[in-house]
């Protein structure tokens, strides 16, 4: 077969979906082109991940992306507010726990509740808009076959899955997206750390009206506990469109032996109504795993998304953490090629991603463990049948654990903790790092810690504090002796923008307290909106600070090789 020799282009990112699409935006963004390459014909069409926190909606909304677009295509809280754990659909409710925190009262904290997004969905909107930028060549039918690294970059090899024609690109950088599966983990050889295969599922996607079926308890998720029928209703469209996840064993059954017939028996029973209006519209099967890449980085190869990291779907922290290494990864890999950091903040990448990632892994797998809890108060075992069920829930000494079983699962569905509160430890923070084990996902207080994410606050004129910070910079927020910061800024650094809070903006002293900051200090803040360093006060000596502090930050822009 004949290969030809494709443009040369800075980026190529592997992965058209969340996380390739938002790394692309932010390179846009910054003026540098780059090639998305994506083996599947089109977005994502199918219903897939569902739930999109508050800290990745917060970094598409300083992408750039059409926030009310995006927005617009999520469920009504109403709707998907809930989490319900019953016998069949129809049948009778075990229990109920909030789908996390969704109304307005969350908005002291972020200016985006969690929200119930469908990636079939969302994906169409981030491909259109990405992909018509001029500095974004994103390519459907297009696979990535390999690649072989050079003195200054990587050369792939990539194929258009309709014709089979090939041609090599050069890049100087390459970023895996690409999946639980992904080829370009596999040809730098990065193992994954954890469990490979927790449980097998077959993904039952179909139409038809749930509304009916649930009554006055809507919410994204129905559990079905009855052993005859049990699996999990994820409701992508209470009205329209829903998938039923059930258990099978892949040593003696495969996807060829679930049907349309049978499927379509399968939900009905989970339902209640061998009568209900199902249309299968598509069967998948896939393998619950609990797994940390080694490395994230191969020299100018980078891994982000399930590429680095897979976890079960308990806590729904796939596509977030994805997105989030994107953020973290883009800004540092500018700030290198424009000569103000030193290669080696690129090592940084891994080592402030793989904690969080480690973290959400281990929280995700906990979440589905303390499944069992509400299995056992329930009475249920192996062999257990729909009538052994009822038998435990009419016995009224057994009520209060059931009760606690549910309860147990609250966590499950409150980790505002794990999506706004991780703390990257830097070394200007170090013995920061926290073991995965010791983590309490659910409490969250804002306290602008370095390595934390800038808390956010509402300003006079509606906007957050959070866009306040510059993509292609640093930012330093003065709340006070502006001149003097200022002066002290340009003898440290020309990367970094000021703004002087009271003056250019203004925002509550509540907020600068809960940011741990005098009348007269200061917050750096990195691209990502993490706190880089934080003055309580203005310090004597603050020229001298801020060019300790940018080393420590970036590194010295002239040593050092990638």
């Amino acid at each position: 077969m004949t290969v030809s020799h494709a443009a040369d282009v800075p980026y190529l990112i592997v992965g058209a979906g969340p996380v390739g699409l938002t790394a692309a935006r932010l390179l846009s963004n910054a003026g540098r082109r780059c090639m998305v390459v994506e083996r599947r014909d089109g977005p994502q069409r199918n219903p897939a991940a569902h739930v999109v926190n508050p800290r990745t909606l917060e970094i598409l909304r300083q992408a750039g992306f059409d926030m009310e677009a995006i927005l617009g295509v999520a469920q009504d809280p109403a709707d998907a507010g809930h989490v319900n754990f019953v016998t069949r659909l129809n049948g009778q409710l075990i229990g109920q726990l909030p789908f996390e925190r969704q109304g307005d009262e969350i908005l002291a904290l972020t200016p985006h509740p969690l929200r119930n997004i469908s990636q079939h969905r969302l994906e169409p909107l981030m491909s259109a808009e990405v992909g018509a930028s001029p500095l974004v060549d994103l390519r459907y039918d297009t696979e990535w076959v390999s690649a072989a690294r050079t003195g200054n970059g990587v050369v792939s090899v990539i194929r258009d899955v309709r014709t089979g024609a090939e041609v090599n690109l050069r890049s100087s950088c390459l970023i895996g997206a690409d999946g639980a599966g992904s080829a370009v983990r596999k040809s730098t050889g990065i193992e994954m750390t954890g469990p490979a295969g927790l449980q097998s599922f077959v993904a039952i996607h179909f139409r038809g009206s749930l509304r009916r079926y649930v009554g006055g308890r809507p919410g994204a998720l129905h559990f079905v506990m009855d052993p005859d029928a049990s699996g999990v209703f994820i409701a992508h469209d209470i009205d329209n469109e829903s998938v039923f996840m059930v258990g099978f064993d892949p040593a003696t059954e495969s996807a060829e032996d679930y049907g349309s017939d049978r499927c379509a028996r399968i939900v009905r029973a989970a339902i209640g109504d061998e009568a209900a209006d199902v249309e299968i519209a598509g069967v998948g099967t896939w393998h619950m795993t609990a797994q940390v890449a080694d490395r994230f980085r191969d020299g100018p190869v980078f891994l982000a998304g399930d590429a680095a990291h897979r976890f079960p779907p308990t806590g729904g922290m796939g596509l977030n953490t994805g997105v989030a290494d994107a953020h973290n990864l883009v800004w540092k890999l500018l700030a290198v090629e424009n000569g103000e950091a030193s290669p080696g903040l690129l090592d940084t990448y891994e080592s402030e991603r793989r904690p969080v990632a480690e973290i959400n892994c281990h929280q995700s797998l906990t979440n589905a463990f303390k499944m069992v809890v509400l299995a056992g108060a329930l009475g249920l075992a192996p062999g257990s049948t729909g009538d052994d069920l009822a038998a435990t829930l009419a016995d009224p000494s057994r009520q209060d654990e059931i009760a606690a079983g549910v309860q147990a699962q609250s966590t499950h569905f409150d980790m505002l903790g794990l999506q706004l509160g991780y703390v990257y430890e830097t070394p200007l923070n170090p013995g920061t790092a926290v073991k995965p084990e010791e983590v309490d996902p659910t409490p969250f207080r804002p306290d602008g810690r370095i390595g934390s994410r800038l808390p956010h606050g509402w300003l006079d004129d509606g906007r957050s504090t959070l866009d306040l910070v510059a993509t292609d910079s640093l930012t330093l927020l003065t709340f006070g002796a502006h001149d003097e910061w200022n002066a002290a800024m340009s003898s440290a650094t020309s990367w970094c923008s000021q703004v002087r809070i009271g003056v250019d903006v203004l925002v509550s002293d509540e907020w600068r307290e809960t940011c741990g900051v005098g009348v007269d200090g200061a917050l750096l803040v990195r691209p990502d909106q993490h706190i880089a360093w934080k003055s309580t006060r203005m310090p004597a000596g603050a020229g001298e600070s801020l060019v300790t502090v940018s080393t420590a930050v970036l590194g010295d822009a002239k040593g050092g090789s990638r």
